[in-house]
Formats: structure tokens, sequence, C-alpha cells
């Protein structure tokens, strides 16, 4: 299992050692985790035992050398993980480092499901009223569930706005079938 206060602590590290530059390193930690998601090769290769300590870092070499213009904090950080054999926290430090560097610039993340796809013009309306009832900048991803019927779905961080079909037609279900007083 992996020790998520560790992960907490080199996000920490991270976003310290990255200053206003957070935003930068995000976006190429999320494109090393990504690449490492799609290759577990690689990230097995990182995080196994069996390797030599020199043969990780050479693997981590490749890795930093095959992203030109790495930021300098993150390329240490992944000489770090890989030296003391942390590698295997990365997926969770990526995202707490989100978490993280999102507080740091007052933004939340937010997604959107609606039965149909919504044009650029409806996702940029209703990142505005989400904006204003979050009162935080909103970074919105759109899904599609063609259960919904209708209507769409918004969660922003912790708050969810239902207005679906679905749950329109359960709540006059349940007002329908409540005993008359």
């Amino acid at each position: 299992m992996i020790n998520v206060s560790v992960a907490r602590r080199y996000a920490r590290a991270l976003l310290a050692a990255s200053q206003d530059s957070a935003d930068q390193v995000l976006t190429q930690l999320e494109a090393v985790v990504a690449f490492l998601d799609q290759n577990p090769p690689v990230f097995d290769a990182l995080c196994s035992p069996a390797l030599t300590k020199a043969q990780r870092h050479a693997i981590t070499a490749g890795l930093i050398a095959a992203s030109p213009g790495m930021h300098g904090s993150l390329a240490n950080l992944l000489k770090l993980l890989t030296d003391r054999s942390r590698f295997p926290v990365l997926p969770s430090l990526g995202r707490l480092f989100r978490e993280q560097v999102d507080t740091k610039l007052g933004r939340v993340r937010g997604k959107v499901t609606s039965a149909v796809p919504l044009s650029g013009p409806q996702v940029d309306a209703l990142r505005v009223q989400l904006e204003r009832l979050s009162q935080r900048k909103v970074i919105l991803e759109s899904a599609i569930d063609k259960s919904l019927l209708g209507g769409l779905v918004a969660q922003v961080g912790t708050h969810m706005y239902d207005g679906s079909l679905r749950a329109q037609l359960s709540d006059m279900a349940q007002k329908l079938s409540a005993p008359v007083r």
C-alpha cells in the first residue's frame, strides 16, 4: 500500500521548490505520470527492488532526457524518488500535487456529465455559473452519460449539482408516492 503521507510530503516539497512555475511543473508531472501509466514495464522497473540503484537511475535519466525542457525541481524529484526507492508514490504524489497547485492558484476542478455532447459556448456558460457559485476558477471536464436522459450533472470539488431528467423524475416519483396528509 502506498503511504499517502509520504506522497504528501514530496508534493509539498515540490510545490515549495517549483514556486512560480508550479503550473508548468504540474503539466510536466502529469505527462510523466501518464507516460508511466501507459508503459507499465517502465514504471515497474523504476519500482523494482530487483534492479540496482544504478540501473534505476539510468532509467530515470532516460526518462528525464526524453522530456526536453523538464523543470529542474521535477527532474530532481524523480532522481530523489529513485535514490530513496520511493518511486511507487509517484501517481499519488501527482494527484496530491495537483490538488495543492489548484489550492495555491485558487481554482477547483469540476466535471459536467450530460446526456448529449455540450457545445463550447454551453460549457463556457456553465463554467461561468459554476465559478460564480464556487467563487473560484473552475477547470471543467466534460463527459457523456446517455442514461441521464436529459439535463446534466455537475460536480465541482465536493459539491454536486444534479439537474438531470433522471433526478427530476425520481423526485417526482417520491412526491407522488408520498402519503397524502
